[in-house]
């Protein structure tokens, strides 16, 4: 019998810090978006008039444990 060594065929290489970046910030950004509609979208500080957007995520509001009435 042979002695069969095998090599890797491909070798993850690591993601570069300037590459990774921009898609945490936009990531970030998008979390913090989401998290203003869930949690703050309603009276005064509302930017979409009308009670849409806090029917939409009422039930979101409770299970994060926002008070919205």
């Amino acid at each position: 019998m042979k002695d069969t060594v095998l090599h890797p065929v491909n070798t993850l290489a690591p993601i570069p810090l300037r590459e990774l970046l921009p898609w945490a910030v936009f990531g970030g950004l998008l979390m913090l978006l989401l998290l203003y509609f869930v949690g703050a979208e309603q009276g005064a500080t509302s930017v979409v008039p009308g009670m849409f957007v806090h029917e939409f995520v009422h039930d979101g509001r409770h299970l994060l444990g926002f008070p919205c009435h």
